[in-house]
């Protein structure tokens, strides 16, 4: 089985990509959050932290790509070559109002004969394997077998499925019929993505599973950072990455104000991983103090329990 790293927005950018790769071991892979190539034909400074040159990096990297317009992703695609990847990954999956709202992402999914249009177009030009990250429909499950019937048509290097409809955003259940529909009908490899929040449960879909050979793993991964480690997530491998990543966006931001609102989303997550964290949770979310930031995240890391299997609050 190979483990892929799920990328989320405003967490897993290359700083925590880099320390996590350091301080756990054990994911093969690294997706980036979404890079949006636009008609300027220039990187941010953004996104050039994102996707530097792929032999500097520690880790295995795969850019993902958002966009609805098929000139902007072969542009991209280009640029990533030119800079040692190996691949990219089309992400029509993304939820976000802001970006279905575009017609980007799961917004997609809405107009199949577009999407067809834009992926004759990629997949005849790419200088790079495409990977698709994909949702099974917009508004509905029946959606699906069209959708995957599109997919068949063209040479995905890896097909992620969420099987999630984007009205349901990341919540409700995974809809498992559709995934085990996707494994029967599929032409592509098949990765599978959603609510793989500890190692008892990514254990537990490789034995009902055996035929897939790779899952994605995102809000699992953040919250419980060492899950695929072979010392799982160990309190002092905990504050030491912790520790490390509040010093480096430090550096980064220019101040440690801008660093602590960084990490508070990370720790919506990492909370989920320890016993009895409510009072001090409540306090990490309220202070505006950098100084009272580190001493909360240290009493947690140094007096709660950790939870053999976190218990997500979204």
């Amino acid at each position: 089985m190979r483990y892929y790293f799920a990328p989320l927005e405003g967490i897993t950018d290359s700083i925590f990509r880099a320390l996590h790769s350091k301080y756990f071991p054990g994911v093969d892979r690294y997706y980036t959050p979404f890079l949006s190539p636009t008609v300027h034909r220039g990187l941010t400074a953004r996104e050039a932290r994102e996707i530097p040159r792929a032999d500097t990096l520690t880790y295995e990297a795969v850019p993902q790509l958002l966009t609805k317009v098929s000139e902007d992703f072969l542009w991209l695609t280009g640029v990533c070559k030119d800079l040692g990847y190996q691949e990219v990954n089309l992400n029509t999956g993304c939820p976000s109002g802001t970006v279905t709202a575009k017609g980007k992402g799961s917004g997609m999914l809405r107009d199949l004969p577009a999407l067809e249009s834009f992926l004759d177009d990629i997949f005849e030009k790419a200088p790079l394997p495409v990977s698709v990250k994909t949702r099974i429909g917009f508004y509905d499950k029946d959606e699906f077998p069209a959708i995957l019937e599109l997919y068949n048509r063209y040479p995905i290097k890896e097909l992620t499925i969420h099987p999630r409809v984007r009205t349901q955003f990341y919540k409700g259940s995974v809809d498992m019929d559709v995934f085990r529909y996707c494994l029967e009908n599929s032409k592509n490899p098949v990765c599978y993505n959603g609510d793989l929040i500890s190692l008892k449960k990514v254990q537990a879909f490789e034995q009902e599973f055996p035929q897939v050979e790779a899952v994605m793993i995102g809000r699992g991964l953040v919250g419980d950072p060492g899950m695929l480690s072979p010392g799982g997530s160990d309190v002092a491998a905990l504050e030491a990455f912790y520790d490390e990543l509040f010093a480096v966006y430090t550096d980064v931001f220019g101040g440690t104000r801008n660093a602590m609102f960084r990490l508070k989303e990370n720790w919506r997550h990492l909370l989920c991983k320890f016993e009895g964290s409510e009072k001090l949770g409540k306090k990490l979310r309220k202070t505006t103090d950098a100084g009272e930031y580190k001493a909360i995240t240290h009493e947690i890391f140094r007096t709660l329990p950790l939870r053999e299997e976190m218990q997500p609050d979204w």
